[in-house]
């Protein structure tokens, strides 16, 4: 392969080289309505038979025509599952293939570190190792058949100030939070990393020595080529190209072949930097078959049954049940003459941002759709949008839907109209109304919330005995949340994120300087460390079954620096129904002086599913490696000889089981 991209590039021109390492025809790039119009190419050599770069977007479906739109990285992250996520990668994949592109960036894997960041929906989630876990399921499903792109390198998840602020943080923080599940990402075989808009430490990524040369080529020997974000996200010819910047995205301004050539003769960059990028190319190229003849056939692939049966069920596993007081889910039908199903986007299938995440499905299924379906003739289906009516129709309901559905226009990509950070994650005072006042005239009543990221309920949670979380679910989320509320599917998703009781429990987020300071503490890892309780503890999520933790044990009391651990786990469905429950284990240090390690951090976590009386064995294995800090000073990672304790149960904050060991 590496001879192969030498013999390449030994008879290229700097001119073509140029070709391969700047977009061309990408204006559409710069509109919403326009950037699912076409892919984003480079040139290509057509003479040395080198096929163009073909970019398109993710990352809940393929941002090219009508591809399956699948529920946004966010949900599918609830769904705790990366064998299905690893399905919808493979699918993603060939939908892009098919379609004419080579290279997806559906693999944004930006830690949460605020729930307000508006593309949130757009990752899996604010726990590192739950993140490396899903990030490496989908990159392996992507690798099929076409180049995974993973973004934005690295430490993005601010949107309002994207383009200017720098993120300040130290080398041991970004080691050990925000940058392991890229690294987990390049091990599952990703082709291309995509720089961020952000500077961290006053460097803008693009042009990043520390991060793109010294941590990705030189300690985790990528030989992968990395792209910029698109437009601003390359800012300098010299800097960017001698940093490890190999591609300008979607058009060429600093890497024109002018710039490249007078960089050139003044001798700031040589023929072997534009060598160094061609080759890294060219090779992810070949590694990933792209110089092999391919028949697209886009009709039978694009969209097809398999893909939104697939929709479906990542819908339905990625559904969160928060409240069921009183068992009011599931609803019987057969005790229904009437439903009441409340609220504007009840009649509409909002799918998330519309920005470069945006995905346009041949079709989609609304939840008022769904709701009908399901019921058939069995019963009155009405709908209300205004109070006014809604008063009316949930009168002489037997139960009532109430969805509460964020937009593009709340949080997303930060475009006019619409979209950036939530300054509180609170819904608006016209949506807490409804619920109150609706809440109020039937009791029966349910709410159903539809957003990318956290949304705080405490100001009227009190008032409804049943509260779903399904996210952006797709286009078939319809008839998935359809699915959880008549019980014809137990609900298991489970929070990959901490849901508090205000705003005002979380750090201040600040989506307006220039400078901002990233630590250790976020989520769960902050409210453990300041003694707060929040509303839904990250991994929370319940279901129409009960299971009992009956319990733990270790292959071994203590292990040396270079072993590994093995934790057994037994669970019990003692409910009245087959269910699924996602296993969780946390480990942490009982005497560690180490006043920057986490009270306990997530290290493995299994969606099994169990029969009703049933008992089942999980086994998790946890190497010493796995629980090492980074000492910046000597610039290794390094394994502290201490007590560890294992806990496992169902929630970060729900841990019935836990048990001891040593690293000698």
């Amino acid at each position: 392969m590496k001879e192969k991209s030498e013999h390449l590039v030994a008879q290229m021109t700097i001119g073509e080289m140029v070709r391969m390492i700047h977009g061309v025809w990408g204006l559409h790039a710069i509109l919403p309505l326009t950037y699912r119009l076409g892919d984003y190419r480079t040139r290509g050599v057509r003479r040395l038979g080198i096929p163009p770069l073909r970019f398109t977007d993710g990352p809940k479906g393929i941002n090219l025509n009508r591809s399956t739109c699948f529920p946004v990285a966010m949900a599918r992250g609830a769904s705790f599952d990366y064998e299905l996520e690893e399905r919808v990668g493979t699918a993603m994949g060939l939908e892009a293939r098919h379609q004419g592109a080579n290279a997806v960036g559906s693999t944004c894997l930006n830690i949460v570190r605020h729930p307000g960041w508006g593309r949130a929906q757009e990752t899996f989630g604010a726990d590192t190792y739950h993140m490396s876990i899903m990030g490496a399921a989908h990159v392996k499903g992507l690798a099929r058949n076409v180049m995974p792109v993973v973004k934005h390198y690295a430490c993005n998840s601010i949107e309002n100030s994207r383009f200017r602020v720098s993120v300040n943080i130290d080398e041991r923080a970004l080691r050990e939070i925000y940058l392991p599940h890229f690294k987990a990402a390049i091990d599952a075989g990703a082709a291309a990393i995509m720089s961020a808009y952000n500077r961290v430490n006053g460097t803008y990524c693009g042009e990043h020595p520390h991060l793109l040369a010294e941590i990705l080529r030189e300690e985790w020997n990528f030989d992968g080529f990395v792209m910029s974000d698109f437009v601003l996200g390359c800012r300098s010819t010299v800097s960017s190209l001698k940093a490890g910047l190999d591609i300008e995205m979607p058009l060429g301004w600093y890497y024109r072949k002018w710039r490249i050539g007078r960089a050139l003769r003044k001798g700031l960059i040589s023929r072997s930097d534009l060598e160094q990028s061609a080759g890294r190319i060219i090779r992810a190229m070949n590694r990933f078959g792209l110089f092999e003849p391919f028949s697209p056939d886009p009709q039978k692939i694009v969209a097809c049954k398999e893909h939104s049966d697939l929709a479906l069920e990542a819908a339905r596993k990625s559904i969160v049940l928060l409240k069921n007081e009183g068992g009011i889910l599931p609803l019987n039908i057969r005790e229904i003459k009437k439903i009441a199903v409340i609220g504007k986007h009840a009649k509409e299938t909002v799918l998330g941002d519309i920005a470069s995440s945006a995905v346009k499905p041949p079709w989609k299924i609304s939840l008022l759709e769904g709701i009908s379906e399901k019921t058939g003739s069995a019963c009155e289906v009405a709908h209300a949008s205004s109070l006014r009516k809604a008063k009316k129709i949930a009168v002489t309901a037997d139960a009532v839907i109430i969805l509460i559905s964020l937009t593009w226009r709340d949080e997303g990509e930060n475009i006019p109209l619409g979209g950036g950070d939530r300054a509180k994650l609170e819904l608006p005072y016209r949506y807490v109304r409804m619920i109150k006042e609706i809440a109020g005239i039937n009791p029966r009543c349910i709410v159903v919330l539809q957003g990318g990221s956290a949304i705080c309920v405490d100001e009227w949670i009190d008032s409804v005995p049943g509260l779903l979380m399904a996210w952006y679910p797709g286009m078939q989320g319809g008839r998935a949340v359809a699915d959880v509320l008549f019980g014809d599917y137990n609900p298991a998703g489970r929070l990959p994120l901490t849901v508090p009781k205000s705003t005002s429990q979380l750090p201040v987020f600040d989506t307006k300087s220039k400078d901002v300071t990233y630590d250790h503490w976020h989520d769960y890892r902050y409210f453990d460390r300041m003694g707060i309780e929040p509303r839904y503890p990250f991994g929370y999520g319940l279901s129409y079954t009960c299971f009992s933790y009956m319990g733990i044990s270790l292959n071994a009391k203590s292990i040396s620096a270079d072993r590994e651990i093995t934790v057994t786990i037994r669970v019990k469905n003692v409910g009245p129904r087959d269910g699924e429950e996602v296993v969780q284990l946390y480990v942490g240090r009982n005497d560690s002086k180490d006043t920057l390690r986490a009270k306990k951090e997530l290290k493995g976590f299994s969606r099994i599913f169990i029969e009703q009386g049933k008992e089942a064995e999980v086994i998790f294995t946890v190497s010493a490696a796995d629980l090492a800090w980074y000492n910046a000073g000597k610039r290794r990672w390094e394994v502290e000889r201490t007590n560890y304790r294992v806990t496992a149960g169902p929630s970060s904050e729900e841990l019935p089981l836990a048990v001891d060991f040593i690293i000698e």
